[in-house]
């Protein structure tokens, strides 16, 4: 039988989004950020020569070119003040947790609650500036070596660094708004709603290239075919659970006994979404970035490296793949499912599952089942993130939509109307107690005190 909330969500409609006024004023200052960090996508950086990058970006779009395109919503392609998206605040991120799983007084702060969060928070992004304006000083390098800057120098370069980074704080900026004030993660949502506007201009290239003969028809349905299945295939694997029964024993609370009661702790197949492969990505494009734009041939070293980590390269496949393994192990273990506080949390509410002694030998069975669990839940990211890449690699396919650009439009679609539903939830909830409080006011107004005699 279904749970009363499961009944409540199956009950929704139109008319209770509707009469969802707070809801409704997330949406839509989320989708006003949204706007403002898609038309950020169109300020170019000054002193861009505009006609030479697009040329360049035009030859560069088939192999690592389409690739950053699709990740920063078409920014560096038209060299935009967002030409870095969100990514060094990504890369910040996961030097700072792998920091506080290492450093004593990393640690320290993590278990000072909200306090120590902010302070991590901020730690993060001072990090982020650093790993900015790295990346943009080595983007206007780059550019400047390409052939791309139309006035090269330090003016140049000091303007190109400055726009850069700023326009990545202000991205970092609007993310937190989304997620404080608006609907879903604020992060995920840029980087997927970049993906998702990249997606028809790809789309129309790919389609052109067959009617001009350059892809035979078989190869654009079997590409068709293959996206529908990997978007089957990740809806499938991300809606799996496994559930851990739990039992409550008899309580009793003042006079009353309440009977003992059973449920169920459920554990995603993937836990940790689609965080591993967004940060194993961000890793991966950085030096790939440089030595687009440099030309690869300019320095050695961008080139060795352009040469044995590009897309589709065996060095590049075996990276990404264990990148993307300890990244779901360790967002996992860190962020996603601690299983020692959720082991406290069974305690403190009495709960333990059969068999089991609650606190420590819980959080050792806890960790026994998610260890089982992360092997089928790496597997298949890392399958999803790969099997495009060889695909696209063998059959020389100009055309990039690849296995992490399906995970994050599904993992981050599912999260915000997941979400979305959870505000509708409790704003049902919220005029159902209002009814009842209204429905006891008046029966109380109708009834008459005791005589005084």
């Amino acid at each position: 039988m279904a749970s009363a909330a499961e009944q409540m969500a199956s009950n929704m409609s139109w008319g209770a989004f509707g009469k969802a006024t707070e809801l409704r004023q997330r949406i839509l200052f989320t989708l006003g950020l949204l706007i403002v960090y898609r038309l950020g996508t169109f300020i170019p950086v000054p002193g861009i020569d505009g006609a030479a990058l697009r040329s360049f970006m035009e030859d560069a779009q088939a192999g690592i070119g389409g690739i950053l395109s699709m990740f920063t919503g078409g920014a560096l392609s038209r060299m935009g003040i967002f030409a870095l998206g969100i990514m060094p605040y990504i890369s910040a991120s996961i030097v700072i947790q792998l920091l506080s799983t290492m450093w004593e007084p990393l640690k320290n702060l993590k278990k000072e609650g909200e306090q120590g969060r902010r302070k991590i928070n901020q730690y993060t992004r001072y990090l982020t500036v650093i790993v900015a304006t790295a990346q943009a000083f080595g983007l206007a390098a780059s550019l400047e070596a390409g052939g791309l800057a139309s006035d090269p120098g330090i003016f140049f370069q000091a303007s190109c660094i400055i726009t850069i980074v700023g326009g990545t704080m202000f991205l970092m900026w609007l993310g937190e708004q989304i997620t404080a004030r608006g609907i879903g993660n604020g992060i995920s949502l840029i980087i997927f709603v970049g993906i998702i506007a990249e997606v028809p201009s790809a789309l129309a290239q790919f389609l052109s290239q067959g009617r001009s003969g350059a892809i035979s028809p078989v190869v654009i349905i079997g590409v068709i075919l293959m996206v529908i299945a990997v978007l089957t295939f990740v809806v499938f694997m991300e809606r799996s659970l496994r559930k851990i029964h739990i039992q409550y024993p008899r309580q009793q609370r003042g006079m009353k006994v309440y009977d003992s009661s059973s449920s169920h702790l459920p554990i995603k197949v993937n836990p940790a979404g689609v965080m591993p492969a967004i940060f194993a990505s961000a890793l991966l494009l950085l030096p790939t970035t440089i030595s687009t734009f440099s030309g690869g041939s300019t320095n050695p070293v961008m080139s060795t490296i352009l040469a044995y980590f590009g897309p589709g390269q065996p060095l590049y496949l075996i990276f990404f793949t264990a990148m993307i393994i300890f990244f779901t192990y360790f967002y996992t273990k860190e962020v996603a499912f601690k299983t020692e506080e959720v082991a406290d949390n069974l305690k403190n509410q009495n709960g333990f599952v059969p068999g089991i002694r609650p606190g420590k030998k819980t959080a050792d069975y806890l960790d026994y089942v998610v260890n089982r669990i992360l092997v089928l839940g790496s597997g298949y990211l890392a399958l999803v993130a790969l099997m495009p890449e060889i695909i696209r690699s063998q059959l020389s396919i100009p055309f990039y939509f690849g296995g992490t650009s399906i995970l994050i439009i599904v993992s981050v679609g599912m999260d915000t109307i997941q979400q979305i539903q959870s505000h509708l939830l409790a704003h049902q909830y919220e005029g159902l107690i209002e009814k009842s409080q209204l429905r006891g006011k008046r029966g109380g107004a109708k009834r008459k005190g005791p005589s005084r005699r």
